[in-house]
């Protein structure tokens, strides 16, 4: 028996082997995004292009959203062409990193429309929503929650998080600044270390069979740093704006953020550098740069420094 046809709008990075995953597990899909090449592929598998987020909302009753940001979110969900227009939609849910205020908003926006809103933010990067094994937060009614759960389960790990929209997002925030702290402090560290002479690899041997290990040292550091490559898989403006948002909700909590707002800068001061689309891990190119060490295996890659690169982009200009 052919399972139900639902909609997702923001098939990019994450969205697009989401999409993959429920066109796998028998569901027909409806697709729209901005950037038309992010549908051509998914179109070839199988899913069917809408003309705009208020289209899907025509055809579908139950809409995925996986979208970069706050603002991003409020448009397609309530501006024009939005999925408030749609006639046929009954239940959005939002796989977005967009902070308690926004989901909150965007929740008494769509139930106004007796539509409703699920707070489901995902943890586990590209890989995660790859496989099928992505952390999926949710807050939302328990009944819904229930009803909800078995097409859910197609990304990942459920978690009901509590029955009020903003709940999930304070927990992928909490979340996320995590997974910056652990890349910046774990940066110093290597950069430290490397300078003084010891092997990056046997540091992450060590760190890794004792209490200093944590996500950066057993999976970013190995996978994207150590070979040069910086290819992750989650750029620098996502990582920054998840831990502002996480800071600014805490201060607002009356929660000190003290070491929260040093990632955050730290954070900013590699999206100014290395750019919004430039990998997070880029991180520790940041404090190599002030170090003045590479933290690389034998045989990497080599990247280019930001003064290498402003040169090369020099000599081409020179050359046109």
């Amino acid at each position: 028996m052919a399972k139900e046809i639902v909609g997702f709008v923001g098939t990019g990075h994450m969205g697009g082997p989401m999409t993959l995953r429920l066109l796998a597990a028998g569901y027909g899909v409806i697709i729209y995004d901005r950037d038309k090449k992010a549908m051509q592929d998914l179109v070839k598998k199988g899913a069917v292009a809408a003309k705009s987020a208020a289209d899907v909302a025509n055809r579908v009753e139950t809409i995925f959203l996986s979208l970069p940001n706050p603002e991003i979110v409020n448009a397609v969900a309530l501006g024009k062409d939005g999925l408030i227009e749609g006639t046929k939609v009954k239940c959005v849910i939002d796989f977005s990193t967009i902070g308690p205020k926004t989901a909150i908003a965007v929740f008494k926006g769509l139930s106004a429309n007796k539509v409703s809103y699920v707070d489901a933010p995902v943890s586990g990067g590209v890989t995660g929503a790859a496989a099928g094994t992505l952390a999926v937060m949710v807050s939302c009614p328990k009944p819904l929650y229930a009803k909800l759960t078995p097409i859910l389960a197609t990304f990942g790990k459920t978690f009901h998080l509590g029955e009020g929209a903003g709940q999930a997002q304070t927990m992928k925030l909490a979340n996320n600044l995590l997974a910056g702290a652990a890349l910046a402090v774990s940066s110093e560290a290597m950069v430290m270390g490397v300078k003084a002479g010891l092997d990056p690899q046997v540091m992450l041997d060590v760190i890794n069979s004792g209490s200093g290990r944590n996500s950066a040292t057993q999976d970013k550091f190995p996978r994207a740093i150590l070979t040069g490559t910086f290819d992750f898989g989650f750029a620098t403006a996502l990582s920054y704006k998840d831990v502002r948002l996480c800071v600014d909700e805490a201060e607002a909590m009356g929660v000190p953020m003290v070491v929260g707002a040093a990632v955050r800068q730290m954070l900013a001061v590699t999206n100014a550098t290395y750019g919004p689309e430039s990998d997070f891990t880029s991180i520790c190119k940041v404090v190599e740069d002030w170090g003045g060490v590479k933290v690389r295996k034998a045989g990497a890659k080599k990247t280019a420094t930001k003064k290498t690169a402003t040169k090369t982009k020099s000599a081409k200009a020179k050359k046109l």
